[in-house]
């Protein structure tokens, strides 16, 4: 086994700027009424990254993690030779979370949700004895099914009906993951609420999204492989974004990576993208409103079943809340971008041409957005570019493998009884 110390860290409320210490899985500061997401603060300022056989573990000097988990890999960041020739871009390094051998990513879920798995469940003690709560559009469900069923952690997931075909694996799972869904027509709004009914019973865990510390932090791996490959810090950070938790965990690592002093002290433009029509973060920032819009909910629902990357249909994204992706896209001049399913799908299309891997919706929707900035002007060719390419080469992992899906224990009505959850979710891990 290979050596490895709990991550020495506190907490910090972003509203008010109190530290205080992490009694085990808080999300929130207990003595803060209002919205605000919480931060760590590391004990080490400067990042000290291992060798690459910990993993993503590498960067645990800046993740929560009291344990290391098997089997994890970390996000490969490289120069563009390709796509940057088509784009006219000098400077443009792609950040891989899947599957392409050829570069070193060996994520076997394809997608950088196992960057939040692998730190969530780190920071998990191995004796809590609960049952961790995971609500997903279907990604964050596959990679945190992976970890849990390779590490014996018990895990609950809920997932829309219509989504379960993203729960492949190569092999069965541990029988310590369970799936439930809202039945068909309900959306990952109406899987969070179910989600929500089953934390009624004390023996489950909320997950906690975007509040949860490690999930940002995990995610903010794939920035700390940019700027350590790279050797300093980018002028612009490109992604597609559902909740904005990824963004918000970039602008995050920045402001840590300022205080190191090896890699510059300017913050990147955080330009994020979402998939028309569902575009509740868009009109809001386009609106200069830190809350969201109105949003008629049988309009919302049919937006997210037309647009092609569903993973970004989150209706209640933490936009607004002190510390969210508003407040980051204020902080570093950032904007946020419409993409239609055509221009994705081209999008995706010249990457695998130029770049010699397929990607998933979502990083087609960010690698439009790029081309959309480069042809606006808004990026210029001497510009370092980070494209954080969220989920890759599920084709390329998939290819001659026979896959196995797991299928739902239980699938509830929109509007089901919170007893009735309660009694038949709990009986699941007797």
């Amino acid at each position: 086994m290979k050596e490895f110390y709990p991550t020495q860290y506190t907490l910090r409320c972003v509203a008010t700027g109190r530290d205080f210490a992490d009694e085990g899985w808080m999300l929130d500061d207990p003595q803060y009424q209002g919205q605000s997401l919480i931060r760590t603060q590391y004990a080490k300022k400067q990042l000290n990254v291992k060798d690459d056989s910990y993993g993503l573990y590498k960067f645990s000097d800046w993740m929560p993690v009291g344990r290391m988990l098997n089997g994890s890999h970390a996000p490969i960041t490289y120069k563009s030779e390709g796509l940057a020739h088509e784009l006219g871009l000098e400077n443009l390094y792609i950040t891989f979370n899947g599957y392409y051998p050829k570069i070193g990513a060996l994520m076997s879920t394809c997608s950088f949700k196992e960057t939040e798995a692998y730190s969530v469940c780190g920071r998990m003690k191995g004796e809590c004895g609960r049952i961790l709560v995971v609500a997903s559009a279907g990604n964050t469900a596959r990679a945190f099914a992976k970890v849990c069923s390779d590490n014996h952690i018990p895990l609950l997931l809920s997932v829309p009906e219509e989504n379960i075909n993203a729960l492949w694996f190569e092999e069965p799972l541990n029988e310590c993951v369970k799936l439930i869904c809202p039945v068909r027509g309900g959306d990952y709004f109406d899987a969070i609420h179910l989600s929500n009914l089953v934390l009624k019973d004390e023996r489950f865990l909320a997950e906690g999204g975007a509040k949860n510390v490690a999930r940002r932090d995990g995610m903010a791996t794939t920035v700390l492989s940019a700027v350590t490959h790279i050797g300093r810090i980018p002028d612009f950070y490109f992604q597609a974004v559902g909740s904005g938790t990824g963004a918000i965990a970039a602008w995050e690592a920045n402001m840590r990576l300022i205080e190191d002093g090896r890699f510059g002290d300017n913050k990147m433009r955080l330009i994020v993208s979402q998939n028309t029509p569902f575009l509740p973060m868009y009109e809001a920032w386009k609106a200069n409103s830190r809350e969201l819009l109105p949003y008629n909910e049988e309009q919302a629902r049919h937006d997210a079943e037309a647009i092609d990357a569903k993973v970004l249909s989150n209706r209640k994204p933490p936009y607004g809340i002190q510390g969210g992706l508003f407040d980051a896209l204020k902080d570093t001049d950032g904007d946020i971008i419409a993409v239609t399913n055509e221009e994705l799908r081209a999008a995706a299309k010249l990457f695998l041409q130029t770049e010699g891997v397929d990607i998933y919706s979502a990083a087609g929707v960010a690698t439009a957005s790029l081309i959309k900035a480069v042809k606006s002007g808004q990026v210029s060719k001497e510009n370092v570019v980070m494209l954080n390419i969220t989920g890759g080469g599920e084709k390329h992992y998939q290819e001659g493998r026979t896959l196995w899906y797991l299928k739902p224990s239980l699938v509830f009505p929109l509007n089901p009884s919170q007893d009735d959850v309660v009694v038949k979710v709990g009986a699941l891990f007797q």
